[in-house]
């Protein structure tokens, strides 16, 4: 069984104050696949995200990466296979400069110096961000700090990608780039969005989660033209689905 492998089996979570945040979650995500995690606010996105590398630990149920299930014993070795990228870019940049965030990891995993430099390099050269390298993050852009918050990761050489709300506070262009960026990314994506026509641009599969539970899982086109899904999610077809106001005629996608 490949290790690009992420599965939930009837995974649930509850925090201290007693909210249950997630109710008997079960999928499977196969190598190379491109899946959004999409619901309104309150859903469990993130609470989810966060059990894909061991921030969290189930409370119930399992999570598995490959054939490892995610425990306090397999966590070093499940956070080299899954590269999390959180949706405040400030929770992974605190160095003095940007070189020194992205080879913050590889320096942790005991590398000689010249191969933490390649892959500071490749990592930031990935995401169009070598010029950032000797920069503070206080003085990047927020898509600056998207970019260089996900070399943070890639430097690490991760097989499967779990990112938070990407896109989130980036203007029109940098949002366009990083979906780019994004795409040519070819290993197992796991994304949580508000943003269903990135969703559109970049995975196929969609889970829809509402209230801690997976109320669908399928072809996105296919989730995103069931109205009544939707309205019971609390979701709005992405823009490009919708009707034109002027003429009632759907748009291009």
């Amino acid at each position: 069984m490949s290790h690009h492998i992420v599965e939930a089996i009837e995974l649930c979570h509850r925090y201290g104050d007693g909210t249950q945040a997630l109710t008997e979650v079960t999928f499977r995500i196969h190598h190379g696949e491109s899946v959004a995690l999409v619901g309104a606010n309150g859903a469990g996105k993130s609470t989810l995200l966060q059990h894909f590398n061991g921030v969290l630990l189930p409370t119930s149920g399992a999570v598995r990466i490959g054939e490892v299930p995610l425990v306090k014993e397999t966590l070093r070795d499940i956070r080299r296979t899954v590269g999390m990228v959180f949706q405040d870019p400030d929770d992974q940049l605190f160095s003095p400069t940007i070189g020194q965030d992205v080879a913050f990891g590889p320096l942790n995993l005991g590398l000689p110096p010249a191969d933490v430099e390649a892959r500071v390099r490749a990592a930031l050269d990935r995401m169009e961000a070598l010029s950032l390298k000797d920069k503070p993050a206080y003085r990047l852009s927020a898509g600056e700090k998207r970019r260089a918050a996900i070399a943070t990761v890639l430097s690490m050489t991760p097989d499967i990608l779990v990112l938070d709300e990407p896109t989130s506070g980036l203007d029109p262009r940098a949002r366009r780039q990083l979906i780019g960026l994004l795409r040519a990314f070819h290993h197992t994506k796991i994304i949580a969005t508000h943003d269903l026509d990135m969703v559109l641009d970049l995975c196929p599969r969609t889970l829809v989660l509402h209230e801690g539970r997976v109320k669908a899982d399928g072809a996105t086109r296919e989730i995103f033209a069931d109205e009544a899904l939707l309205a019971a999610c609390h979701l709005e077809k992405p823009l490009t689905m919708q009707g034109c106001l002027m003429c009632g005629e759907k748009r291009g996608i």
